[in-house]
Parts: C-alpha cells; sequence; structure tokens
C-alpha cells in the first residue's frame, strides 16, 4: 500500500476533520462495547433475579448508548466525508496542475483518455478509501481489539475458539489481497482504453458519420466493452466466493460459542448472560475480520489508482525551467531575433531517429519567414522549438542571442503569439476566446485584432455578435472561422514574435490575401513582430522576406520566391505543382 500512502499526504490540510472523526469513531466503538455489557446485566442482575429496577435502569442504559453511538456516527461520517472530499478535490487540482507543466513530449506518451480517467475515476477510487478509513478501516481493528479484551474479560474458554479462527482469516485476507490488486488494476487500465475510444468517437463523430463509420466504431467501442465487462464480472465473481466464505466463518464461529456455552451453561460454570455477551463479542470480533476482508477489494482498487495518480504526479516535465531562468528582455517594441544553430531533433531523445538534422536558420527582427516543405520534413517541428513546447536534442535555439533554454517559459511564451492549424476554442463567447491571452483587453483592442485577421465581420453576423456563446470545440463555426478566430488571439497579445503554423488552412485564398495584405500593413506600422507561417500553399509565402524549404529534415534551401525560383529545385517543382506549369517550371 505504499502508494496509497503517498496520496495521504494530501489529508494533511484536513487532519482536524481527521482527527475529530477518529475521537468520535473511538466514542461509537465504546458505546457500541457496551452493549453486550448490559445485555448481560439484564439477563443475570434482571430476569434471573427477577429485578425489574434493574431491567429499567439497564434498558435505559442501552438507550442512551444507542442514542450515543447513533449520533457519533453521524457527525463521524460528515467529518470523514468533509477530509474525503477536500482530499479529491486537492489531488485533482494536483494532477491539473502537473499536467499543465507538461511538455508536449510528456502529453505524447499520456494521453488524454488516460488523464481523464485518473483525475476522476482514479481519484474516486481513493477518495472513497479516505472516507471509509475513518469510517471503517479504522472503527472494524478497534472493534475487533475491544471486543477481544471484553471477550477474555466475560469468557477465556470462548475467547480461545476465537483464536482458532484468526489464522484462517489472516490466510484467506492475504490470498484476497494477492490476487484483488491485479484485478483492480487490470480494470482501470481496461477503463482507460474503453475513456480513449470513447473521446475519439465523440471527438471524431462528424468524420465518423461522413465516412459511414458507425459500425465499425460501434464494433470497437462494444469490444473494448465487453472486455472492461469480463474484468468487472471477474472481480465480482472473486467477491462472490470470498464473501459468503467469511460469513460462513462467522457463523461457524457462533455455532460454536452457542455449543460451548450452553454446555458451560447447562453445567454452571457460565452464567446465561455471560453466553449471551460471549456471543455478541465472538461476532463483534469476526464481523468486522470479515469487514476487512472484504474491503481489501476496494483497498487494492484504491492502490492501483493510487499508483496511476502518482504516475502523473511524478513525472518530470521534459521541458521545465532552468534554476536562474531569466526574463526576455523587452525592451522596445521590436520583433525579435531568432537563431536555429545545428539544431537537431528526436521525439525519442537520444534514441529516436532525428527529424530536424542539422539546421541553421536566422530570422531577423521583424522578417516573415516561411517554411515550406513535403509532409513530415519538420516544419512544425522546428517552430515548435521555439516556443520550448520541445527541446532541441543537440545544438540551440536564440531569441534575441539568449538561449531559449535560459529564459523563463512564461516570459518566453508570453512575448509570442501562436496560432496552430487546428485551431482550439474554448467554452465561451467569441470575445472571450479572442482575449484568451490577454482577458483585460479592451473591447476595442478585441476588434481590431478581429479585423486584423479577417473575422470581424463573420463575427458581427453572428446571432449575438462577440458575445456569442462558441459550442463545444467551436462546433457552430467553420473550420476558417475557428483559424481567424485563432489568429485574432494572437495578434492580441502584441506579440514579439508571431507563429502561425498553418493556420490558415481553412480560410479560403481570397480571405487569405487579405490577411497577409493586414498583416503586413499591421507589422510595417510598428515593426513589433517576427512573424515564422508554416505553410502548404505556396500562394502564403511568395511575398515573404525569406522562403526556407526543409527536406527530409534539413535545410534544402533559403531565399526568397525569385532566389529560389533559381537555385531550388524542389521549391521550384512546389510552384509548379501548385500555381505553374509543371512541365515548363520543372526545365526552368
Amino acid at each position: 500500500m505504499r502508494s496509497l500512502v503517498r496520496v495521504f499526504r494530501f489529508v494533511r490540510p484536513y487532519r482536524w476533520y481527521a482527527i475529530g472523526a477518529l475521537t468520535l469513531l473511538l466514542g461509537m466503538v465504546g458505546a457500541d462495547l457496551l452493549i453486550p455489557r448490559l445485555t448481560q446485566r439484564i439477563i443475570d442482575q434482571g430476569i434471573a433475579a427477577g429485578n425489574m429496577g434493574v431491567i429499567a435502569t439497564t434498558a435505559l442504559a442501552m438507550i442512551g448508548a444507542a442514542v450515543l453511538s447513533t449520533l457519533f456516527a453521524i457527525a463521524n461520517t460528515i467529518l470523514s466525508v468533509r477530509v474525503g472530499q477536500g482530499f479529491a478535490h486537492d489531488v485533482r487540482s494536483a494532477v491539473m496542475r502537473r499536467v499543465q507543466t507538461f511538455s508536449f513530449a510528456n502529453l505524447d506518451r499520456l494521453q488524454t483518455g488516460q488523464l481523464i480517467v485518473r483525475t476522476t475515476s482514479d481519484v474516486h477510487m481513493v477518495e472513497m478509501i479516505v472516507a471509509m478509513s475513518l469510517r471503517i478501516l479504522t472503527r472494524a481493528p478497534v472493534w475487533v481489539l475491544g471486543s477481544i479484551v471484553l471477550l477474555v474479560l466475560t469468557s477465556r474458554s470462548l475467547a480461545w475458539m476465537l483464536a482458532a479462527f484468526v489464522p484462517v482469516i489472516v490466510v484467506l485476507v492475504a490470498v484476497f489481497v494477492r490476487r484483488a490488486r491485479p484485478m483492480f488494476l487490470g480494470v482501470q487500465k481496461q477503463l482507460d482504453r474503453l475513456n480513449t475510444v470513447l473521446q475519439e468517437n465523440l471527438a471524431g463523430v462528424r468524420v465518423v458519420k461522413a465516412f459511414v463509420r458507425e459500425g465499425h466504431e460501434a464494433v470497437r467501442f462494444d469490444r473494448e466493452n465487453e472486455a472492461l465487462m469480463r474484468k468487472n464480472i471477474q472481480v465480482m465473481t472473486f467477491f462472490a466466493v470470498i464473501g459468503p466464505t467469511m460469513t460462513l466463518l462467522v457463523n461457524l464461529g457462533v455455532v460454536g460459542a452457542v455449543w460451548l456455552g450452553g454446555r458451560a451453561a447447562i453445567g454452571g460454570t457460565m452464567t446465561v448472560g455471560q453466553v449471551v455477551a460471549s456471543i455478541n463479542y465472538l461476532t463483534m470480533a469476526l464481523f468486522p475480520m470479515m469487514l476487512i476482508a472484504m474491503m481489501m477489494g476496494p483497498l487494492s482498487a484504491a492502490e492501483a489508482s493510487a499508483s496511476r495518480i502518482l504516475e502523473v504526479l511524478d513525472t518530470t516535465p521534459e521541458v521545465g525551467e532552468r534554476p536562474r531562468a531569466q526574463p526576455w528582455p523587452t525592451a522596445g517594441r521590436r520583433g525579435a531575433r531568432v537563431a536555429f544553430e545545428d539544431v537537431t531533433f528526436a521525439y525519442d531523445g537520444d534514441g529516436g531517429e532525428p527529424v530536424l538534422r542539422g539546421v541553421d536558420l536566422v530570422a531577423e527582427p521583424g522578417e516573415t519567414v516561411a517554411i515550406l516543405g513535403a509532409t513530415g520534413s519538420g516544419k512544425s517541428t522546428l517552430i515548435h522549438l521555439i516556443p520550448r513546447f520541445y527541446d532541441v536534442t543537440a545544438g540551440r535555439v536564440t531569441v534575441d542571442g539568449i538561449d531559449v533554454r535560459d529564459l523563463s517559459l512564461a516570459a518566453l511564451r508570453r512575448e509570442m503569439g501562436i496560432a496552430l492549424q487546428e485551431a482550439v476554442l474554448f467554452t465561451g463567447t467569441v470575445r472571450d476566446n479572442i482575449r484568451y491571452g490577454r482577458p483585460k483587453a479592451s473591447d476595442d483592442e478585441v476588434i481590431v485584432a478581429a479585423q486584423t485577421a479577417q473575422a470581424h465581420e463573420f463575427i458581427v453576423e453572428l446571432p449575438q455578435g462577440y458575445d456569442t456563446v462558441v459550442g463545444e470545440r467551436g462546433v457552430n463555426l467553420s473550420g476558417g472561422q475557428r483559424q481567424r478566430i485563432a489568429i485574432a488571439r494572437a495578434l492580441l497579445v502584441q506579440p514579439r514574435l508571431l507563429i502561425l503554423d498553418d493556420s490558415t488552412s481553412a480560410v479560403d485564398i481570397e480571405t487569405e490575401v487579405k490577411l497577409q495584405d493586414a498583416l503586413d500593413r499591421l507589422i510595417a506600422v510598428d515593426h513589433s513582430a517576427t512573424r515564422f507561417v508554416v505553410a502548404q500553399r505556396i500562394s502564403t509565402v511568395l511575398l515573404a522576406d525569406k522562403i526556407v524549404v526543409l527536406d527530409g529534415g534539413r535545410v534544402a534551401a533559403v531565399g526568397t520566391h525569385e532566389v529560389l525560383m533559381e537555385e531550388s529545385p524542389i521549391y521550384r517543382d512546389i510552384y509548379a505543382s501548385q500555381l505553374g506549369n509543371g512541365e515548363v517550371a520543372h526545365g526552368a
């Protein structure tokens, strides 16, 4: 249970609630253990002696003990729930905060579906154990210990019979724990797979329908769903065997106590009250043992869940800040100078095949640098190194002469505006989405950014204009509209470095031309941004100050359109395939 013990540190802020719950639990157990003694008194000193006064006073004491136990139980439950819910809140927040620190490389390995399960189902599983620890799991051993002590004081001969059952119960519990944990871990892993398939289906439902693949996806989901069902049935079947077995042991103990106690009472060595009290204490000792055994299942599940939570919390972000990270100098509103110096990058670190090899490239302040190349040539990877979504494997990337690894991540990214090909929008209004990077931006600034991104016209035509609520993932907007809102969001932060990663792929050519003209005018006025533009359409980059052609992860050519048409066969082929006569261009 090492993982559970480690996760329990999140209970610390609620320790006084926990101490209060445990104190109330002790009072509750004490009241419960008093009942058999009072029962013995009623039988031996009241009924056997015909003394109604003893019966009445003892009955009132029993009622008082029962009421006290009930009040203690209610208060204990309230405090336990408070601790459990606070614990779950803090763990979820810690997992979320940790995920926010992850680099793209970390997120490539920990898939979204897995993170969702760990933040919800796994946390809930551990939270239940936290609450139960302050109620059942702590109460049971105290109950067992108290019952054994009082059983010995009541009848030593019956106490020896209890000792015969303890080893059997311990062996059963050990077997149960050994087999239960792998089974529960398997259930959680299968739940991961099911959630991944479900998430893919919900996110890609339009693609599924467009390709008439509903049947295929239903079969894929059913396969994972049935696997989860089989694993759950396996766990429940195991429970079905353990539960009745433990009940049988308790019943055998009661039968043995009745038989031995009955003989002792007939022989005159025990009173009837002692026999009844002893049977109660024996039951109160055996039943919590059975309860503990049954709780080994949820405990094993919680241990498995805790280990999965800790896997997230213990993951070290592959991109982290150096101890003396410095702010990015912000004197003046000028574009940044960006340099790639013999950059090599592999997604799997040193052991992977490099995606980029020996890249040398410089973007001067205020320049527009376009990046072209075939799919898989490393275009997006190259620009992801600038904001440190990934770190270089070899070489370095600098901004204004400073290695990006020496800059504060927040300071580095705060000076950048980034619009990716997949325009991610959040629940909220169009206005809120545009000023996501600058929440305090004025409405006028939002409108100017939208106008530059060629988004203003379609936004004002929406039902509530800028106050129109964006549907889940921007479902009520077209792909081009989402991309233009994302570009407006990037522009609103007034970046020194603007990165557009194929962010106009869903925009029509006429709108794209207007967008490029507006960006050129904006940069010409305040010289505020150096631009990196990744594009599939060559028409997007014809007027760029510098066009970089990537081929197989290497820089194949750099220059203006005119220079590349003269010097780069790869560029001429791209141009010919999209805009020119293929035969003429190829022979140029």
